[in-house]
C-alpha cells in the first residue's frame, strides 16, 4: 500500500457527505485490503455515528460486527451514536461488553456512559461507573475538590463519600489531603451491627489502601498490623505497595502469610505477584503462578495472562512469552505492546519491529509505551532511518504528540549511530525542556564517537541541572580524560566529592 493513496483515503472519508459515498468509500477499503487498518475504520464508523445528521447505527453496527479488534476510540463512537439516538439501554449493553471483552474505558469513554445511565434512571449502574471512575483514576482531583467544598460548607460526608474521597487521593497521591480524611473519620465513627466503631472494616481498608498508594508504607503495615478483621482488599493493597515502590521480596513474604492465612488470591493478587516475580528475576514462583493460572478461571483473564507474558519477557523467557502470546483468543493493545517490550528488552530488535508491523495490519492501533519500545528496537538495531519513520508516523497515523521519552530514545538512536550533530538539533528543537537522561543519552554517544566539543556543551547543561547521579559526572570525566584535557577531568571529579555524590556499584541477586 502507497502511502500517497492511503492518505488520499482518509482525506476523502473526512470529507464524505453522504451514506452512498461512504458505502462507495466503503468498498474501495474492502477491495484494497484496507479495512484491517484501523485509521480508516475509525472515520468509517465515525460517520455514522457522530453527527444527528448522517446517523445510521445500522449501518455502524453492520461494519463494527466485522472488526476483530476494536480500539477504544471505535467502542466510544458506537457508544457515542448509541447514546445521542437516545437509545441508552444499547449504550450501556456496549460498555458492558466492552468491560467484558477486557477493553478499559478511557475518559471519553465515561461522559456518554453516566449520560445513559442518567437517562435510564438508573442509580445502581450510575454508582458502579463512579466507582470505576474513581478506581481508574479519572476525575480524581475533582473529587477531592468537591469533597473540600463540602467540608468549607459544614456538610457532614456519610461512609460511601469517605471511601471514595480516600480512592481519590490514593489515586491522586494526595497525600495531605488522605490524612486529613483519615482524622474526619477516627473524629466522626460509623456504625457496624449497632456498635460504634472508629473505623469500620470498609474504610479501614480504604485507610490503608490510600497509605499504601501513597507511598507511606510503613504507616500502612502498622495500620495493616492492627487491623482485627482482614479482607483480601487490605492484603492486596499491601502486597501491591510493596511491588509498586520496589520491595518485590515484602510482597511475596506477605503472600505466603495471606494463603497462610486462608486467603486464595485474585486478580489484583496475582497481578502484583507476577511484576514482584519480574523485578526478581524468580523464574521458578512466575512458572508457579502460571500453573496456578492454567488450572483455574484466570487462564481466561486478559490482564493476567498479559502480565504473565510480561513477566516471562523480562525475566529473559521469551519462547513461553510468545507461547502465551500465540494462545491469546484475542490480542488487544496491551498484549501487542507488551511482547513487543519484552522482545526489545531481550536484544530481539528485528523480531520485535516485525510484531510491531503485524499488529498495525492486525487493526491494533499502538499507544505512547508501544511507541518506546519500537523506537528503542530501533536504536538498539541501528536503524535510524525506520527509527525516524516511526518516531513521525505517531503524529501523522495515530495523533499522539512524541513525548519526552520518545525523543530521548531518538537522541540515544541519533547518537549511537555517530549522528552527534543531528542529535544536537534535535534537542535544541524538543517542545519541552530535555531532561538529564536525554543530556546523558546525547554524552554517551560523545563518548563512543570521542566528540569533545558536543561534550562541552551537553555538560554546561549538565551542571545546570545539577544531578546527584555521578554517572554523568564520569562520563564527562571519560571524555576529557581520552582528549588529555586534564584540567576539566580534575573539575568533574571535584564536583563529584563537592556533591557528596556516590557511584553506583553494579550488583547481582539468585533467588533459591
Amino acid at each position: 500500500m502507497k502511502t500517497k493513496y492511503y492518505n488520499q483515503l482518509l482525506y476523502l472519508l473526512e470529507n464524505c457527505a453522504t451514506l452512498k459515498e461512504l458505502k462507495q468509500l466503503h468498498g474501495v477499503m474492502i477491495t484494497t485490503s484496507l479495512i484491517k487498518h484501523v485509521i480508516p475504520l475509525s472515520r468509517l464508523v465515525d460517520f455514522c455515528t457522530n453527527s444527528i445528521q448522517n446517523l445510521n447505527l445500522t449501518y455502524a453496527e453492520s461494519v463494527f460486527t466485522h472488526i476483530d479488534n476494536p480500539s477504544v476510540y471505535i467502542w466510544n463512537s458506537m457508544i457515542r451514536g448509541h447514546c445521542n439516538s437516545n437509545n441508552s439501554v444499547k449504550a450501556l449493553l456496549m460498555y458492558k461488553q466492552m468491560l467484558h471483552l477486557g477493553y478499559c474505558p478511557d475518559h471519553f469513554t465515561f461522559p456518554f456512559v453516566l449520560k445513559s445511565c442518567a437517562a435510564k434512571t438508573d442509580r445502581n449502574c450510575g454508582e458502579c461507573v463512579h466507582g470505576r471512575i474513581v478506581r481508574t483514576g479519572y476525575r480524581g482531583g475533582e473529587a477531592i475538590r468537591l469533597f473540600r467544598e463540602m467540608d468549607v460548607e459544614n456538610v457532614e460526608p456519610n461512609e460511601v463519600t469517605l471511601a471514595n474521597v480516600l480512592a481519590a487521593c490514593g489515586q491522586c497521591r494526595d497525600l495531605e489531603t488522605g490524612r486529613f480524611v483519615h482524622g474526619i473519620v477516627e473524629r466522626i465513627g460509623f456504625r457496624s451491627n449497632g456498635i460504634n466503631l472508629s473505623m469500620n472494616i470498609v474504610l479501614s481498608t480504604a485507610i490503608l489502601d490510600m497509605y499504601a498508594k501513597c507511598g507511606s508504607l510503613d504507616v500502612a503495615r502498622e495500620l495493616f498490623n492492627e487491623m482485627s478483621s482482614r479482607n483480601l482488599v487490605a492484603w492486596n493493597s499491601m502486597i501491591g505497595a510493596y511491588n509498586q515502590y520496589g520491595k518485590p521480596s515484602e510482597a511475596l513474604e506477605l503472600f505466603v502469610d495471606m494463603k497462610n492465612a486462608g486467603f486464595s488470591p485474585d486478580e489484583a493478587t496475582l497481578l502484583s505477584l507476577l511484576g514482584a516475580s519480574a523485578k526478581l528475576g524468580a523464574l521458578v514462583l512466575g512458572q508457579g503462578l502460571h500453573a496456578y493460572v492454567e488450572k483455574t478461571s484466570f487462564g481466561n483473564d486478559v490482564a493476567v495472562v498479559t502480565a504473565l507474558m510480561d513477566m516471562y519477557g523480562k525475566i529473559g523467557d521469551t519462547k513461553s512469552a510468545l507461547r502465551i502470546f500465540d494462545g491469546l483468543p484475542r490480542k488487544d493493545k496491551l498484549s501487542w505492546t507488551s511482547l513487543i517490550m519484552g522482545l526489545v528488552l531481550n536484544g530481539q530488535s528485528e523480531e520485535a519491529l516485525s510484531l510491531f508491523d503485524k499488529m498495525q495490519r492486525n487493526g491494533v492501533t499502538p499507544d505512547h509505551i508501544t511507541y518506546i519500545g519500537v523506537l528503542c528496537a530501533c536504536s538498539y538495531a541501528g536503524l535510524v532511518d525506520e527509527g525516524f519513520k516511526h518516531f513521525m508516523s505517531m503524529k501523522d497515523l495515530y495523533g499522539l504528540e512524541p513525548m519526552e521519552e520518545h525523543y530521548g530514545c531518538m537522541v540515544d538512536l541519533l547518537s549511537r549511530a555517530g549522528r552527534l550533530k543531528e542529535a544536537e538539533g534535535l534537542v535544541e528543537r524538543m517542545p519541552m525542556k530535555p531532561n538529564l537522561a536525554i543530556w546523558g543519552a546525547l554524552l554517551m554517544g560523545c563518548e563512543i564517537h570521542e566528540n569533545v566539543d558536543i561534550a562541552d556543551t551537553v555538560g554546561r547543561h549538565v551542571m545546570e541541572l545539577r544531578p546527584e547521579s555521578g554517572g554523568v559526572y564520569v562520563l564527562l570525566s571519560n571524555i576529557y580524560a581520552r582528549a588529555k584535557r586534564w584540567l576539566e577531568v580534575s573539575s568533574a571529579r571535584e564536583l563529584i566529592k563537592e556533591q557528596r555524590i556516590e557511584r553506583t556499584y553494579g550488583w547481582s541477586l539468585i533467588v533459591t
